[in-house]
C-alpha cells in the first residue's frame, strides 16, 4: 500500500509519500480500498498541531484523513462476507488513516453507498454533512426566519444554505468574491453578497429584513459588522468556529449565542451515526449536496 504519513506538526512540507505492506484486517475489522479521502479545513489544523478545542492532538506518527470511500476488498473473521466488494464510506474517527489506498475500520463505522452517490459526494457528506445537519440539530430555522450564513461558498457553509432555504427561511449569503457569491447563489441564497469590498454590511440593511439568525464560522471584522444586523428583539449566533483567526465577542444580552460543536453535538441522541446516514440520504435525493472542491488524483492509488 502506499500512504502519507506524519512525523510531527507543521506546514504540508511535514507529510510524507511512503510505501508499508498492506494493511490487514484483525478480527471484526474490514480493509477499504480507498477511493476518495476527504480533506477539508480541520484537516489542516490537525496537521499543523493547532488546538482544536474538543478534538484531542493526534499521536505521532499517524496517517492523516478522516474519511474515505471505497470498497471493501478483505474482512477480518467475525466480520459477515456480504461487505465483500461493496461500495462503503466511513468516518475513522479523529484524525488517523484516511490519506492512504487501504484503510481498515469497523464494520459499524461502514455506511453502504447509494448507487447514485459517487465517491467524493460520500467523504463530504459523512464529514462536513453530519456537522451541518447537527448544527441545524440544536437550533429551529422556519419560514419566519432571516438567516445569515458567512463563508457560504465553503463545504460547510453551501450546505448550510441549501438546508436553511428548504426549511423556508430567507437567506443571505455572505461569501469572498464573485465566484464564490455565484455558488452561494447557486445554493439558494435569497442574497449572496460578496464581503470583500466596503458597505457590505449597508447592502443588507437596504435589501433584506433584520436577520435572526447568524451562522458564523468566520469571527473577526465579520462578525463585529454582523452581529448588530441582527434583529432589535433579539436574534440567535449560531457559531461553529472563526477562521479569522478571531472570535468576534457579544456584548448584547439580546443576542442568544449558541456554539454547537463539542460534547453537545457528539452526545446528541443517536449520536454522530444517525447524522452520518441523514446526510447520506441527503446527498442521495439532491436536498443536500456537498460542494466538492478541487479533486486531485490521489498518488496512493495502487491501481
Amino acid at each position: 500500500m502506499h500512504a502519507i504519513f506524519q512525523y510531527e506538526f507543521g506546514p504540508p512540507d511535514v507529510l510524507r509519500y511512503e510505501e508499508r505492506p498492506d494493511l490487514q484486517p484483525g478480527p471484526d475489522q474490514v480493509r477499504i480500498a480507498v477511493e476518495a479521502c476527504g480533506v477539508h479545513l480541520i484537516d489542516t489544523s490537525i496537521r499543523s498541531g493547532v488546538d482544536n478545542g474538543s478534538l484531542p492532538s493526534p499521536d505521532l506518527p499517524m496517517i492523516p484523513g478522516r474519511e474515505v470511500a471505497g470498497t471493501v476488498d478483505r474482512v477480518g473473521s467475525g466480520v459477515p462476507p456480504t461487505w465483500l466488494g461493496r461500495r462503503v464510506v466511513a468516518h475513522l474517527g479523529a484524525a488517523s488513516g484516511g490519506y492512504a489506498s487501504q484503510a481498515v475500520t469497523d464494520p459499524e463505522r461502514l455506511h453502504a453507498l447509494p448507487d447514485n452517490v459517487t465517491a467524493d459526494v460520500a467523504v463530504g457528506a459523512i464529514g462536513t454533512g453530519r456537522t451541518a445537519l447537527g448544527l441545524l440539530d440544536q437550533v429551529k430555522v422556519g419560514p419566519k426566519d432571516i438567516a445569515v450564513v458567512t463563508s457560504a461558498a465553503g463545504g460547510l457553509g453551501v450546505l448550510l444554505v441549501q438546508a436553511v432555504h428548504r426549511a423556508g427561511a430567507e437567506v443571505i449569503a455572505l461569501a469572498g468574491g464573485p465566484e464564490k457569491v455565484d455558488i452561494a447563489r447557486a445554493a439558494g441564497a435569497d442574497l449572496a453578497v460578496d464581503y470583500l469590498p466596503a458597505g457590505w454590511d449597508d447592502t443588507i440593511r437596504a435589501d433584506a429584513g433584520p436577520p435572526t439568525f447568524v451562522f458564523d464560522g468566520v469571527g473577526g471584522e465579520v462578525g463585529r459588522r454582523l452581529y448588530p444586523l441582527l434583529h432589535p428583539t433579539g436574534g440567535t449566533v449560531v457559531r461553529y468556529g472563526w477562521s479569522s483567526g478571531e472570535e468576534a465577542e457579544i456584548d448584547d444580552p439580546s443576542i442568544r449565542l449558541v456554539a454547537p460543536l463539542g460534547p453537545q453535538l457528539t452526545s446528541r441522541p443517536g449520536g454522530m451515526r444517525s447524522l452520518e446516514s441523514e446526510a447520506l440520504a441527503a446527498a442521495a435525493d439532491g436536498t443536500m449536496v456537498p460542494l466538492v472542491g478541487t479533486v486531485r488524483a490521489c498518488r496512493c492509488g495502487d491501481r
